[in-house]
């Protein structure tokens, strides 16, 4: 593919993985992007996969024809985008490896070589020039890995914006942008706001027309629209108006008192989405409660404490600094409910969590209590 007119992607589609990390299922597979530039020297930007590293290689030798690399450009060293590095400079043996201090330490870990006559160490703002085009690194750490480097090219105006901006999906499914690259950046990069932040700034000083990321599609258009969606994720606001109800049921009670809070919040005219924890998307209901502003938890007491799979929820969004949300809880106990209590203990170090008056309470079954306590608490999460 031609992304400009000296830059060539020669990445690789992989639809074979069911599970992205060993955790995100990704449907419509994923991509591992890597770009060369052609000029006076060239460019290779990043490696793929295992797995594909054949294909790369093979795609990487169409665009060179009769020409060899001069630099293999290493911004992120998970494997997923470096498990070819080794064999590019065993078939390459002239090329130089551009890449952070802590990259080349990670590729001696990776490799058991650290490349000391062939390596060329880049920091912020340090440069690269390839004749017509001058590549400007600029330093990314925990965004998500410490080593992390992204590269402008000021004759394009091109971002390599390593993963940032990626998704789930291939770089061709034709897909909404924001439900899979939002599920991609809460699970993935969530927990690192404040690195995504100051990343952000950075980019802010730059002209940039087009954003070349690790995963998914090349952004060419309304790039407003893409960097507007970083900075809300990650500052932790509220994207959406909206209300999650997260629950967890073992016999059905606790599940009816949440299907008439839904319906109840739904007559109102609010935005509801549902997530059975224990059937659903585990990621995807991590991703709308950071997409809406408001969040119902709902669980039954078991062993003295909550189900497991409304506690691994909760760990899984306290891990990506869940704030700035007002919060809900249901609990259902038949003897010594004790739901809320945990879920709000858990949530103790949480920023910004404004708590809901209405805790609804079940004791075993739903009961005219509860039911009103429902009206309550959807007349509260209304407002």
């Amino acid at each position: 593919m031609t992304v400009t007119n000296d830059i060539r992607y020669i990445g690789v589609n992989d639809r074979q993985v069911d599970l992205f990390e060993g955790q995100y299922t990704v449907p419509n597979g994923i991509s591992y992007n890597s770009y060369v530039i052609l000029d006076e020297k060239i460019a290779v930007m990043d490696t793929v996969d295992k797995n594909f590293t054949a294909q790369w290689l093979d795609n990487l030798q169409k665009v060179l024809g009769d020409r060899t690399p001069d630099y293999l450009i290493v911004q992120h060293m998970e494997p997923d985008h470096s498990a070819g590095i080794a064999q590019f400079l065993t078939l390459y043996p002239q090329a130089a490896v551009v890449a952070s201090a802590k990259a080349f330490t990670m590729i001696a870990q990776f490799f058991g070589e650290d490349y000391a006559n062939r390596r060329i160490v880049v920091g912020e703002g340090d440069t690269l020039c390839l004749g017509k085009h001058t590549l400007t690194f600029v330093t990314a750490p925990m965004v998500h890995w410490p080593e992390v480097i992204v590269t402008y090219d000021s004759y394009d105006k091109v971002l390599f914006s390593a993963d940032g901006f990626g998704k789930f999906g291939t770089w061709d499914t034709e897909e909404d942008w924001d439900d899979e690259a939002r599920r991609y950046f809460i699970g993935i990069v969530g927990k690192y706001g404040p690195q995504v932040q100051a990343l952000l700034k950075k980019a802010a000083g730059l002209d940039i027309a087009m954003l070349c990321p690790l995963h998914g599609p090349v952004l060419k258009e309304n790039l407003g629209h893409y960097l507007n969606l970083y900075d809300i994720w990650s500052s932790y606001r509220a994207e959406s108006e909206g209300i999650v109800i997260a629950y967890t049921s073992i016999y059905g009670n606790t599940k009816k008192a949440v299907e008439e809070l839904a319906e109840s919040l739904l007559a109102k005219g609010q935005t509801v989405a549902v997530y059975d924890l224990a059937r659903c998307d585990m990621a995807q209901a991590v991703a709308d409660a950071f997409r809406y502003g408001k969040l119902v938890l709902a669980t039954t007491t078991y062993n003295a404490d909550v189900f497991p799979y409304m506690k691994t929820f909760i760990h899984k969004l306290t891990e990506r600094n869940f704030q700035n949300r007002t919060v809900a809880f249901m609990e259902n106990g038949s003897w010594a409910p004790m739901a809320a209590k945990v879920m709000a203990g858990m949530l103790e170090k949480s920023k910004n969590l404004t708590f809901a008056d209405t805790t609804v309470r079940i004791f075993s079954a739903l009961s005219d209590d509860s039911k009103a306590q429902i009206e309550d608490l959807t007349k509260e999460l209304s407002k």
